[in-house]
């Protein structure tokens, strides 16, 4: 199936934190960091960002074995502070996140491109694991 004829893939989750506390934990590398993996046997050993529409973003993640790692990057077209940020990957896929102010609580909304090379549902449950570790983290304290 080409690109041009897969729908967009999305998925959510509602934090239990307020949305200036979701925001910081999702934008902030050093949280990023602590929460930015699948699986419990991969880590994100790096992080960066450069908040603003231009600027570019930067997460390491790596198999804590070392046997593999790549760079999840892409460059800010919108950033609406405790709202919105819509990025380009470096493969050129979209990808949107909303953060929905329900007052002790922030609903987040991912939308995303989905790549060619694997199943749909892979990449949202992988997509959707990584927000569960972010809802997770969040809540915790982050």
């Amino acid at each position: 199936m080409e690109d041009s004829k897969r729908s967009a893939i999305s998925v959510e989750t509602i934090v239990n934190a307020p949305v200036e506390k979701a925001w910081e934990s999702w934008t902030n590398p050093e949280h990023c960091m602590q929460w930015c993996h699948a699986s419990d046997d991969w880590h994100a050993p790096y992080a960066d960002n450069d908040l603003q529409v231009g600027g570019k973003f930067k997460t390491t993640m790596a198999a804590k074995d070392g046997s593999v790692s790549f760079d999840f990057e892409g460059v800010y077209t919108d950033v609406d502070h405790h709202k919105l940020l819509k990025y380009e990957m470096a493969d050129g896929r979209k990808v949107s996140v909303e953060f929905y102010d329900q007052g002790d609580t922030t609903k987040v909304v991912e939308i995303f491109d989905p790549e060619s090379q694997n199943p749909i549902e892979m990449q949202r449950g992988g997509w959707q694991a990584i927000l569960d570790n972010y809802k997770k983290y969040t809540e915790l304290g982050s």
